[in-house]
């Protein structure tokens, strides 16, 4: 283990030594990267490596009363690679695409075969998934009013809003957000959006979810309608978000997602029958951004109608369906933050080095009806140190390590050392 940290320790000061110096800082380059300075066309994208090495077994849920048993043992990925392309058909109009590769892999397409007596198809198999995250077309009229269609980001929390691994600290997108949602999360559908003197909004109508797939792990996330050929719209789904930049350094955001009558998208619908599955989510976030000191903070709060009903109808969930068979919560919650300071303001900004501290808390199982019984292994408190090297304002390399404490530490806690690569670009431009 130290011989790893080690190799990569002296791995980064050999290959990147001569390029640390940094003549624009984070700030500005992430603006650059996200304006539109371009006239027909660009290609970019980005990507992360990730390793770990954890002091805990794979399955918290075991029969002895503890949670995870002790098993150290490491992991090597390619979480993401992102390819993203925009072209103008006219200044007024613009097409965006990004076509997603998690884990190197290719995903499963599961159909759902309604003249072979309702079952359930799976053609291809292999780890990972190869998805479209966005496609979409955008009309503007105005810069406070754009109109949109096809496929794009629900704004829901701030990881799904700035998901770009350069714009959180941590090796992995914080887990708690990505616990209780999609991660992420994009749909399809109609969307006006705009930006108002220091006001950003987006409105959407979108496909809503199938609550077939909700559990008590991972809330509504495994809902999202993606691993299907078509997603059922028959009850939509209305999403939005506001963020305020008026202070500098400084940006406020609230997103809300309200969808009235899940159960009118499930895969089988007359299992359904009578049950709304209504799903309310609100979430506020802030961020703090100057050169040398960046702080961001969230929390989201979930709400689910009948969350007993539908826990009925999902025991008996088919077992080719993919989707567990267990009860779902009617409430839920996490909250957290991080705040990083670049030590390189003590060299005259020759590096770009941001230790950090990250705390998070969620829990799957927040409020229960009183049929049934929360399960407190879903209770989470995590604690991550850790530090980004900013190599380049768009390339950066991660290393942190987590402490996570299972209901108060009433389980045995789970410890991971982390260590990536990220980064964000546009690879051409015309």
């Amino acid at each position: 283990m130290k011989r790893f940290t080690s190799l990569f320790a002296l791995a980064l000061c050999l290959t990147f030594g001569n390029v640390s110096a940094q003549e624009e800082s984070v700030s500005k380059q992430e603006k650059k990267d996200n304006s539109e300075d371009y006239k027909q066309f660009r290609v970019g994208g980005y990507g992360e490596m990730l390793y770990q090495y954890m002091d805990y077994g794979p399955y918290r849920y075991g029969g002895s009363g503890t949670g995870s048993t002790a098993d150290k043992r490491s992991e090597i990925s390619i979480p993401r690679f992102i390819i993203a392309f925009d072209y103008k058909f006219s200044p007024s109009i613009i097409l965006s695409s990004e076509i997603e590769f998690e884990y190197g892999g290719t995903g499963a397409g599961l159909e759902h075969e309604y003249t072979e007596g309702g079952e359930y198809e799976t053609e291809i198999e292999k780890g990972g998934e190869v998805a479209l995250e966005q496609f979409h077309i955008t009309k503007i009229f105005s810069n406070a009013f754009k109109v949109r269609v096809g496929h794009m980001i629900v704004p829901i929390g701030l990881t799904n809003s700035h998901h770009e691994p350069i714009n959180f600290f941590g090796t992995s997108r914080p887990e708690g957000e990505r616990t209780l949602l999609p991660s992420t999360w994009h749909e399809t559908g109609l969307a006006f959006l705009g930006d108002i003197k220091k006001f950003h909004y987006e409105a959407m109508i979108v496909n809503g979810l199938d609550p077939n797939g909700f559990d008590r792990e991972n809330w509504i996330k495994n809902g999202n309608q993606t691993k299907f050929e078509i997603a059922n719209m028959t009850n939509p789904a209305f999403t939005g978000r506001l963020e305020y930049s008026g202070v500098k350094n400084i940006r406020f955001g609230a997103s809300a997602y309200y969808s009235p009558r899940t159960g009118k998208n499930s895969t089988t619908p007359s299992r359904m029958t009578g049950i709304k599955g209504t799903v309310s989510i609100l979430s506020a976030d802030a961020q703090y951004k100057s050169r040398d000191l960046i702080a961001r903070a969230n929390i989201i709060y979930g709400d689910l109608s009948e969350s007993d009903l539908i826990s009925k109808v999902n025991y008996q969930n088919p077992t080719s369906l993919g989707y567990a068979s267990t009860p779902v919560a009617k409430n839920v919650l996490t909250y957290g933050g991080e705040v990083g300071y670049n030590i390189g303001a003590f060299f005259d900004h020759k590096v770009n080095v941001f230790p950090f501290l990250r705390y998070e808390y969620y829990n799957s199982m927040e409020n229960t009806v009183k049929s049934m019984t929360a399960d407190p292994r879903y209770k989470v408190d995590l604690f991550t140190i850790g530090a980004n090297y900013y190599i380049l304002p768009n390339l950066v390399a991660k290393a942190d390590y987590s402490h996570r404490r299972i209901d108060k530490g009433n389980y045995n806690n789970e410890n991971t050392f982390s260590l990536g690569f990220a980064y964000v670009t546009w690879f051409s431009k015309k």
